[in-house]
């Protein structure tokens, strides 16, 4: 044995648990930073990258409320970056679960990828390149924010490898969860990750406002009056959430029919609920405040929350639990 793995062990770590809650945190206020700046089409506050006007600190960027919100998101991506690194390096030294450290490697790897597809958006953005369309710094931007959903999950996943529910479960597990519990738990979470796509292309289409009706699109109907590209995807992305929301039922549904996961998973499955409900609200609401920045903001970023909550709910049903596991 070497002397790093003597100091390894798989036991519960509250300090790390805590931490990765703290990570967490920080990244809430990321994506809340960056779904602002999408809301305020401030993304090109900048010209340049990763320094702001060639600097850390730019001239008037805590006065200007375009270089404020896109300046802070940078700000903030760079502290995701280092806490990011922290947590890769204190899993290598006292984590001995091989799964942990190599999905805080993977942490790293996205976050840095992320960076990178950021500051892509930038750098092809037609005001840099000048080309006739501006699809390539639209597709990174979309890239960008499907991005920030893997960088949550991942994070989700290790603080909920590193809690004290995971790991006591794993040392008194006394039943298995179905496997139809699984697949629609999988199923739930890619339905909400391909409705984040729509709704990522909508955003960045400038599209939120193609239908200004909810919830029917015209007097009458539920279908448009006409059909292009912008009213395509805005149609898609509410089409889609009904699907994205059955999914969400049946997924709870299977949980709550199976007694002892209704009981383990029960404050978990509430509370995926409760997330959608508001989400739900908010959808409805963007359009109703004619796109109000500040609620299309809380409607992307709970959007994120309803996904994290949902991935950490389907993992936990893949670990054997005990009855008072959550």
């Amino acid at each position: 044995m070497s002397l790093l793995s003597k100091h390894r062990t798989a036991d519960y770590k509250p300090r790390l648990f805590v931490f990765c809650l703290f990570t967490l945190a920080w990244i809430t206020l990321l994506l809340y930073a960056g779904g602002f700046t999408t809301s305020i089409k401030a993304g090109m506050a900048f010209l340049d990258w990763p320094l702001s006007n060639g600097s850390i600190n730019p001239q008037g960027w805590l006065t200007q409320s375009d270089k404020l919100a896109e300046h802070s998101h940078r700000l903030l991506g760079m502290k995701i970056g280092l806490l990011s690194i922290t947590l890769l390096v204190w899993t290598y030294l006292r984590e001995s679960r091989k799964s942990v450290r190599t999905l805080a490697g993977l942490l790293v790897l996205v976050v840095v990828l992320q960076g990178l597809l950021g500051g892509a958006r930038v750098r092809f953005d037609w005001l840099n390149t000048h080309a006739e369309s501006n699809l390539i710094a639209q597709s990174f931007a979309v890239a960008h924010a499907c991005g920030a959903q893997i960088v949550l999950g991942t994070l989700v996943a290790i603080t909920i490898m590193s809690s004290k529910a995971w790991i006591r479960g794993n040392n008194q597990s006394i039943y298995q969860v179905p496997q139809s519990i699984h697949r629609w738990g999988t199923l739930a979470c890619l339905g909400l990750f391909i409705q984040v796509l729509i709704g990522a292309i909508m955003r960045h289409a400038d599209a939120g406002l193609a239908i200004i009706r909810f919830p029917l699109a015209r007097p009458g109907s539920f279908l448009p009056a006409y059909w292009n590209f912008d009213v395509s995807i805005h149609f898609a992305h509410r089409v889609w959430a009904i699907g994205a929301t059955a999914l969400i039922i049946i997924f709870i549904g299977k949980i709550w029919v199976f007694p002892p996961a209704r009981k383990s998973f029960r404050n978990a499955a509430v509370l995926v609920l409760f997330i959608l409900a508001i989400q739900i609200y908010l959808g409805a609401l963007t359009i109703w405040t004619i796109k109000n920045p500040y609620v299309a903001t809380m409607h992307a970023l709970i959007g994120a929350f309803l996904l994290a909550s949902t991935w950490g709910l389907t993992l936990f049903t893949h670990r054997p639990m005990t009855q008072h596991t959550l």
